[in-house]
């Protein structure tokens, strides 16, 4: 049991300077490619995971409020010109809007996550 507790100390060790490295890095760049914030990143990342999302998923999933899960979907429309994401009313479902990615959103979701890995 000993090794165990030892090997898990240095498991979070390494975690938590990693996440220090990561927060160090964030500060530098509080922005990346294309102004992405990182709830912006985050709702991508979704996004390439799943064809469509509806808003309130991806709000649960990246643990926003429903006025900021709002403020990010309309953002995220306007972005890179023609949008990085599209919105459109569920044929299912009349009161819930789903989301999808666009080419210009999968380009910046990509361009973002070069960019944070690059910076460590």
């Amino acid at each position: 049991m000993p090794e165990t507790k030892e090997t898990l100390d240095k498991m979070v060790s390494e975690i938590f300077e990693l996440y220090r490295v990561i927060a160090i890095a964030r500060s530098r760049n509080p922005a990346g490619p294309d102004d992405l914030s990182e709830t912006e990143f985050l709702a991508l990342d979704l996004l390439t995971k799943n064809e469509s999302l509806t808003i309130g998923e991806i709000q649960k999933q990246i643990g926003v409020l429903p006025a900021q899960m709002s403020r990010i979907v309309r953002s995220l429309e306007e972005q890179g010109g023609r949008g990085h994401v599209e919105c459109r009313i569920n044929p299912r479902d009349r009161r819930r809007i789903d989301v999808s990615l666009t080419d210009a959103g999968r380009k910046a979701h990509a361009a973002y996550r070069e960019a944070r890995l690059g910076s460590m």
